[in-house]
């Protein structure tokens, strides 16, 4: 069995800064591939993973080596969303239950999924109170808020008590106004049962769009004038992301010019939970990720191995017998855009 070690990528893009605030960022959901209850005789053949900032495809193909067919729940767990007054993160869809765009396929036909959803306030299931009181699910939106907004002010008492929501004080520009914020926890899974026929191939593919983290600056940039490519902050994301010599200096590079252009730099952060795959119980007889940065004037980063530059804005790699180890963590550092 062989398994994939750490390694950086660096890439080119255009000039930017630096300078970012904690109130300026939005963190990315990790969300990741299925997971599978282990079907014996069946072995995933390939996995063929790509990631870009606007949509996450994955294509498998499996093998039923076994004299008859096998059925066995498969699950896509979507990230865990929880409200907050003072953090925000990345939802591609808000409005939506499907609040990732998630779609699966097999064999080129489309399959509607099960939806399992849940919501936690300090770890107690609430999901029935929600509904009752017609409160989406999701903590998130304008259809969310308002809901909220119209409920007695008894209801909303005994929730600021069970830790369901939490008031916010603000001046709106006419005088101080308050809004009753979620801060629930979300858990929603899509699942539903694949037979894998006796004896033959089956493809299945599932897309959705990523949760993309972002900040105005740099956050792995230390006090340290003199030496800002240093200190704990730059350790972390340097492991995260595999930051190599060569992406260093870009960014350095980058730095210099913002300065002299009175700019700034942005970094967003994809990830994949890669590790889910490992739920199938072996390993991946061939897996070949695609990561497209998107546009030519970004830098990217990211670990892998044998990771080689296959377009203006992709990079891959193939490895084979391929146990998932670790998830997939990319930085993307750009100009931002008008």
């Amino acid at each position: 069995m062989k398994k994939l070690p750490a390694f950086g990528m660096a890439a080119a893009f255009a000039g930017m800064p630096v300078m970012g605030y904690a109130n300026d960022t939005m963190a990315e959901l990790a969300a990741g591939g299925l997971t599978f209850v282990y079907a014996e005789n069946v072995q995933m053949q390939s996995e063929d993973l790509y990631i870009s900032p606007k949509e996450v495809r994955v294509d498998y193909v499996f093998h039923n080596d076994s004299d008859r067919d096998r059925t066995t729940v498969v699950a896509f767990p979507m990230p865990d969303i929880e409200g907050s007054g003072d953090f925000m993160v990345s939802v591609p869809n808000p409005e939506s239950d499907n609040f990732m765009n998630f779609s699966v396929t097999i064999d080129d036909q489309p399959v509607t999924p099960e939806i399992d959803r849940h919501a936690f306030a300090v770890d107690v299931d609430v999901t029935e109170l929600l509904k009752k009181h017609d409160i989406p699910l999701l903590p998130f939106g304008a259809t969310t808020t308002d809901a909220l907004a119209a409920l007695p002010k008894q209801t909303i008492a005994d929730w600021i008590e069970r830790g369901i929501v939490i008031p916010m004080e603000y001046d709106d520009g006419g005088g101080w106004t308050t809004e009753y914020v979620p801060v629930w926890r979300l858990k929603t899974t899509y699942w539903w049962r694949t037979t894998f026929p006796a004896g033959r191939d089956l493809r299945v593919a599932h897309s959705y769009t990523p949760s993309v983290g972002i900040t105005a600056g740099l956050a792995f940039i230390g006090p340290d004038e003199n030496n800002p490519f240093a200190g704990e902050d730059f350790e972390r994301e340097r492991q995260r992301y595999c930051f190599d010599d060569g992406f260093i200096r870009a960014v350095a590079k980058r730095l210099d010019a913002a300065q002299t252009a009175n700019s700034y730099l942005q970094e967003s952060w994809i990830s994949y939970v890669l590790t889910t795959g490992a739920n199938w119980g072996g390993t991946i007889g061939r897996f070949h990720l695609t990561v497209d940065k998107g546009d030519t004037e970004t830098l990217v980063s990211f670990c892998g191995n044998g990771v080689k530059k296959t377009g203006p804005t992709t990079f891959e790699l193939t490895a084979t017998d391929f146990y998932p180890e670790r998830n997939i963590d990319i930085a993307l550092i750009r100009r931002p855009r008008d």
